[in-house]
Formats: structure tokens, C-alpha cells, sequence
């Protein structure tokens, strides 16, 4: 283990251009359940897959009720960055990060300090509200506060459309800026690290091939293996919260 990530913290201290993926693994020593995990969100309720489908959440009135009641609770609303988070802080701090491609909706790194033009939010995120009607935006927490009042699928109060978290849901496409600028991130990576993600929802996952065929080293930290942990030049089972900060 101590050659491995002394050979990685090589590679870091070598690079000019490093590129991050990170996924739900590096928010869960935060306090913010996976999902695909032994002891994620759909794992453990396969029911609550429905909330983050479109077809459903825009067709039934029952499942946004359930939707709005599930974010009241979500755990990020108390949740802080932890050490895996600031560690990718201080990697732009010392200008090596090149782009920060992240597919969860927490803002974790923003919280920490990462600029927000160096994320690249695959799936938007939660801390934001928007209409499906005319588009309007709002901070979450505004939104919130209804339904703390009382209402249970608050409308839009500028076209009395539907409300929903500013995420990508399944059956929503995902938005070609964002994924363009994964890609192009990737084929300029000398070094890529995937953080916490299974690498099984495409076309994300495929930033690691991009990243690996431009010549750049991978190096992956994740409970469970990946597809990729065959092509990577250093896997890592540990805790992303204890093993980030050494390798950067």
C-alpha cells in the first residue's frame, strides 16, 4: 500500500494537467448515502428509483409529493466536505487541476473551495429549483419552506408549472455543454483520478478510455471494482477520505 501511493503521489507532483471524476463514494464519508452501493439509496429501496424518473415525476402527483418529502429530509442539507473533498482543494490551489467532473448534485466542492468554473456538474444539482414550464430558477431552500408550510407539490408562482430540483433525471438529457467539456477535459489529461464512482452510467464513464487513449496515467479509488480497474495503473479499495489527501 505505501509503494502504491507513494508511486501515485509521484505521478501527482509529475503532472501539469489532472482531471478529476468523482461520484456519490466521495460524499458518503460526508454523511450522503450512495446509490448502486450494498448500503445505497436504491439498493435498499428500489421503490425510490421512481422519484428520480421524469416519466413518473412530471405523470404522477403521488410521486412528487414523495419527491418533495424526500428532499425535505435529504442528508446533504446538514452535510460538510470531508478531507477526500478539501483534498481536491488544495490540488487546484497548487494549479494542477485541470477540471473537476463530478456527477453529484451536492455542491460539496464548491462548499470546500473548488472555483466553480473548474466543475463540471454532469447532473446538475439540488441546491437549485426549476420550473419545467418556463424555466425559472430559484434556490431550493425558497421551495422548501412551502412545503415546510404546508404545500405538498408546490407550482411555479411565476406560470404555476412544475417544480422540480435543477438535476437530470432519468429520461432527462443530460446537457451537451457539460458533457463536451468532460470530453474535451479528458483527452487533455496527463493524469485522470476517478473518485468514488462505479464508471457504469455512460457516456460519463467513457471520459476514462478518452483519458487513458490520450496517454494520461488512471488511477482509481472505489469501494467496489469497475469496468475500468482492468485498464487503471492504480486501483484503490481504501476510504476515499483517508487515501485522497495522501495521494494529492
Amino acid at each position: 500500500m505505501k509503494a502504491k501511493v507513494e508511486k501515485v503521489c509521484l505521478w501527482v507532483a509529475e503532472a501539469q494537467r489532472i482531471v478529476v471524476l468523482t461520484g456519490a463514494g466521495i460524499s458518503t464519508d460526508s454523511g450522503i448515502p450512495d446509490f448502486r452501493g450494498p448500503q445505497g439509496v436504491w439498493t435498499k429501496n428500489p421503490k425510490a428509483e421512481k422519484l428520480s424518473d421524469i416519466r413518473y415525476y412530471m405523470a404522477d402527483p403521488e410521486v412528487r409529493r414523495l419527491a418533495w418529502q424526500s428532499r425535505l429530509d435529504h442528508s446533504a442539507w446538514k452535510a460538510k466536505p470531508n478531507a477526500g473533498h478539501f483534498a481536491l482543494v488544495d490540488l487546484e490551489k497548487r494549479g494542477k487541476l485541470h477540471a473537476l467532473i463530478t456527477q453529484n448534485i451536492d455542491e460539496l466542492h464548491q462548499m470546500a473551495g473548488n472555483a466553480p468554473d473548474k466543475v463540471l456538474e454532469v447532473h446538475g444539482t439540488m441546491r437549485k429549483v426549476v420550473c419545467m414550464g418556463c424555466g425559472m430558477t430559484a434556490p431550493m431552500q425558497k421551495a422548501l419552506d412551502r412545503v415546510r408550510a404546508g404545500e405538498d407539490d408546490p407550482p411555479c408562482r411565476d406560470c404555476g408549472g412544475i417544480l422540480k430540483s435543477a438535476t437530470i433525471s432519468f429520461g432527462q438529457a443530460l446537457v451537451p455543454e457539460v458533457i463536451d467539456g468532460a470530453m474535451r477535459a479528458a483527452r487533455q489529461a496527463d493524469l485522470f483520478l476517478s473518485v468514488g464512482t462505479s464508471l457504469q452510467v455512460y457516456p460519463i464513464a467513457g471520459v476514462v478510455s478518452l483519458a487513458r487513449e490520450a496517454g494520461a496515467k488512471i488511477v482509481i479509488l472505489n469501494a467496489e471494482a469497475t469496468p475500468f480497474d482492468d485498464i487503471a495503473d492504480a486501483v484503490f479499495r481504501d476510504s476515499i477520505s483517508a487515501v485522497l489527501p495522501q495521494l494529492v
